[in-house]
């Protein structure tokens, strides 16, 4: 059995999966914001980023929970 087969697998790749959407959620929430990034960034001072941020955080918390929750539960 490889590790994609079994849920301990499914629920670390989702658990890392998760953790990174959310970083990356948070760095185009902090560029839409002006904090960081290059200023020709098309993310940059860009309100419509704050949206997509955080929405692309939720979806990771919604991933980092299912891979804890796989991981619990065997």
């Amino acid at each position: 059995m490889t590790m994609w087969q079994s849920a301990k697998g499914i629920a670390r790749m989702c658990i890392i999966t998760g953790v990174v959407l959310a970083g990356f959620g948070l760095i185009f929430m902090l560029q839409s914001a002006s904090v960081v990034g290059p200023e020709s960034s098309f993310m940059y001072a860009n309100p419509e980023w704050n949206i997509n941020g955080m929405v692309i955080i939720v979806s990771g918390i919604i991933l980092l929970a299912s891979g804890l929750v796989i991981r619990h539960r065997n």
